[in-house]
């Protein structure tokens, strides 16, 4: 009994079920290595970039700090849109678009925008964490499942019914279950951490952005610098 011999005794089925297990598994640690890689650059980024802009003096040189950001930082996105969206209705001013909407609600539909935006890019990979989690052992049960079948066959067949004949074989099958445990494990802590961890991303995203409506659509920022964590 051992998983040399499960492979040695497996069909069609059985190899269908423990590919598609491995599949999942690879899916499993690329997305959670990529989203481990992506969390520990935004950690190290987030208070820097957000520091920068309220400390600089210049407008401009703060938008252009912003700009100067990766695609991967998403509180630089949201400033570069509040600006943008500040700019662009000043630029109409006495326009049908100026008259429809004020600049506070003009900057605050844009920040809207881009917040759900970075917080969608936030979840890159967790559907599939969450599907594996939820999969996986179900799949590992199901070549369990059909090697059981399969060895009651073969010993049926063999007319031996003692605990020797009938343990191997069982034994065998049980380590599909294993092997569906060791898929889902890894992605169901993985799911859990990335979104702990998203939440408080996401809070600092919409205090930044509650900030940023402030300041475009008054001209000043209202409150204190929001502490670091």
């Amino acid at each position: 009994m051992g998983f040399a011999d499960m492979i040695e005794h497996m069909d069609a089925v059985n190899w269908t079920v423990l590919i598609v297990l491995i599949v999942m598994s690879a899916m499993s640690i690329f997305w959670i290595i990529y989203n481990a890689i992506k969390a520990a650059r935004l950690r190290g980024s987030t208070d820097r970039v957000i520091n920068t802009f309220w400390e600089t003096h210049n407008a401009q040189d703060a938008i252009r700090f912003m700009e100067e950001q990766p695609k991967s930082e998403p509180f630089s996105k949201v400033a570069l849109d509040a600006a943008q969206a500040a700019a662009h209705h000043q630029r109409h001013e006495g326009s049908r678009l100026v008259e429809s909407l004020n600049r506070s609600e003009f900057v605050d539909r844009a920040l809207r925008q881009a917040v759900t935006r970075e917080s969608l890019k936030l979840e890159d990979g967790l559907t599939v964490l969450a599907t594996v989690g939820a999969t996986a052992p179900f799949v590992g049960l199901l070549g369990t499942v059909w090697g059981i079948y399969r060895a009651l066959i073969r010993i049926g067949a063999s007319g031996q019914a003692d605990i020797g004949a009938v343990a191997g074989p069982v034994g065998e099958a049980l380590i599909m279950t294993a092997i569906g445990l060791g898929v889902a494990i890894p992605a169901v802590l993985g799911y859990n951490f990335f979104v702990r961890l998203n939440r408080g991303t996401n809070n600092k995203l919409d205090t930044f952005a509650h900030d940023l409506h402030d300041f475009f659509a008054t001209g000043s920022r209202v409150g204190d610098m929001p502490a670091k964590v």
